[in-house]
Parts: structure tokens; C-alpha cells; sequence
């Protein structure tokens, strides 16, 4: 059988030992990240060889092959906290709704006649001002918004939250806002990377489809790498122009066990399965229209009519 390749990976990273990450505990053998989301997905192998050379010329005569590797990359268009956590070894904080964190903010605005500085706009309904955090009130150039360095002083939050007081002597004047706010913890993902911690060990499973040469036909096929080591090194990019950010997720293979073969060490496993499966998804309207029926009343007459309809 002769195949071509020409699809992508969905992934799936399974626990190699009980781990937890934010308020989740997930056992061994348990997913912990489904990627149906990559743009690429490359497998890499590579060995080092060595020659013993000799005679005229110093011609090669042998060699030795050693140090296998190989390398699984995946590159995913959108992250999560999970992923990221995953990604970058850091730790994930999910509160409680008792919890509750700061979150910092700014914004530009306009001192009134009476030296109030009105925040509302740029604040959401639940959202306050955090009068026993730090509050930064800097005069702005009016032309431009740049900041001219003058701060001001003496300056008071207001106890709805919402308006900073006391900046009478500069009316009129355009100040840039430095504050903070608190949120309610569990509306809130909170990502600490620190030098302690790095990305860890999994059990990835990716499932992908290969083209039989001989019919066209698609082919399940899925990729076991029992063992790997996700590398700790990211790219972090954040852009207004060009193409958006991607996140890379780069494993290195260990030897070891799949699930069912503890005798044999491999570093990667694959099956590509022969069989008449229709892989294309086929189904009826989720709409669907008769000149002689009503609009259904009850939840089992519309799953009747979309199952009738789907025939």
C-alpha cells in the first residue's frame, strides 16, 4: 500500500502521573488537552552517524548509527489557559467566587469643571476602582495624549468606585489613569510563569487521515508517542499587523510503554487502518420545511420531523 499525507493532526496529551493544574486534578491516562485546532503537525527523526574511513584517500569504510531522536512539533492556532499551562510549565490560578484578585487597568480622561475624574465609561457596572490600591493621575498632552509627566496629587476615589476627586487646580485638563480594580477570582485565569517550573511529560495520541494511492481513499490513521518531553521554550507574539500569533507545542520522544504492551520501549507508534469507513459527514437539513406541517409545539414532534426530514 502506498499512501500520500495531506491533513492535519488532532492531538490529545494524556497525564503520565496524577497532575493538577488550576483547580483540576487529572489522574493518570486522563486528557488533559485536546488540540482539533493545529495548523502543522511534523514528525522529525534524526540519528548521529559516525564513519571509519581509511586506506587512499581515507575513504569511508563503515559506519555507525546512534543517538536516535525524534521530535514531534504541533502548531496551534488558538490556546487556552490549559494549553498555555501546559506549554509553558506555568502554574494556573482559578479562584473561588469568595476569592478575590486585582487586575489592572488604565485609561484616558477629561477632569471636570469641579476636579472630578469620571472613570464609568471605561469601567463595567460590577467594576470599582480600588481606593486602597496604588491610583496614578498623570496630565496628558491634549494634542497627542502623551504623558508630560506632571502627576497629580492628593487625589481621592469616590465611594461608588467610579469618579477620582481633588483634582480642582487642573480642570479641563486631559490625564492618563493609572489603577486597579478587583474582580471576583473566578472570572479571572490567572497564568504565573516562574523559574521553577517547566513544561512536563506526556502520553499524546493524534489522529489523522492518509490517502490511499490506489483508490483515493482516506485512511484513519493514528500516531501514539508514549513518552514525550514538551520543551519549555515559547514564542509569545502579539501583533496589529501580518498574520495572527501561532502557539508551537515541540515534544521530544522518550522510549516507552504504549497501553497495551508493557514488554517493549518505543519511541513512536503508528497505524494506518485499512477499511471502507465513509469518512464524510452526510446529513439532512437542520431546518427543515413541508407545505403541509405546522410549526412544531412540543421538543418530540421537531426531533420527528428533523429525523424524517434527515431520511
Amino acid at each position: 500500500m502506498k499512501f500520500g499525507v495531506r491533513e492535519i493532526c488532532d492531538v490529545v496529551f494524556k497525564a503520565k502521573a496524577d497532575t493538577t493544574i488550576g483547580n483540576t486534578t487529572f489522574k493518570r491516562g486522563q486528557p488533559v488537552l485536546y488540540i482539533d485546532t493545529a495548523k502543522t503537525s511534523t514528525i522529525e527523526g534524526a540519528a548521529t552517524t559516525v564513519y571509519a574511513t581509511g586506506g587512499r584517500g581515507n575513504t569511508r569504510l563503515i559506519a555507525w548509527e546512534g543517538e536516535k531522536t525524534l521530535t514531534f512539533t504541533v502548531e496551534d492556532a488558538l490556546l487556552s489557559p490549559v494549553g498555555f499551562a501546559i506549554l509553558s510549565g506555568a502554574g494556573l490560578f482559578e479562584g473561588a467566587d469568595t476569592d478575590e484578585v486585582h487586575v489592572h487597568m488604565t485609561s484616558m480622561a477629561v477632569v471636570d469643571d469641579n476636579g472630578v475624574i469620571d472613570l464609568t465609561d471605561a469601567l463595567l457596572t460590577e467594576e470599582k476602582i480600588d481606593g486602597t490600591a496604588p491610583v496614578f493621575v498623570m496630565v496628558a498632552d491634549k494634542k497627542d495624549g502623551s504623558l508630560t509627566g506632571e502627576m497629580i496629587d492628593a487625589l481621592e476615589v469616590a465611594t461608588e468606585g467610579k469618579t477620582i476627586t481633588g483634582a480642582t487646580d487642573h480642570a479641563g485638563k486631559s490625564v492618563f489613569v493609572d489603577f486597579y480594580i478587583v474582580k471576583k477570582a473566578a472570572q479571572v485565569s490567572e497564568l504565573q510563569i516562574d523559574a521553577n517550573n517547566f513544561a512536563g511529560y506526556y502520553y499524546v495520541e493524534a489522529s489523522t487521515l492518509f490517502r490511499r494511492q490506489a483508490d483515493g481513499k482516506d485512511l484513519p490513521a493514528e500516531i501514539t508517542l508514549p513518552n514525550v518531553k514538551i520543551q519549555s521554550n515559547f514564542t509569545f507574539s502579539m501583533a496589529s499587523t501580518g498574520d495572527p500569533s501561532t502557539f508551537t507545542f515541540t515534544m521530544d520522544a522518550f522510549p516507552g510503554y504504549t497501553m497495551f504492551d508493557p514488554t517493549k520501549k518505543v519511541l513512536c507508534v503508528m497505524q494506518v487502518v485499512e477499511e471502507d469507513r465513509d469518512l464524510t459527514k452526510v446529513g439532512g437539513s437542520v431546518m427543515p420545511h413541508e407545505d403541509d406541517a405546522g410549526i412544531a409545539e412540543k421538543e418530540e414532534d421537531s426531533t420527528q420531523a428533523n429525523t424524517e426530514a434527515g431520511e
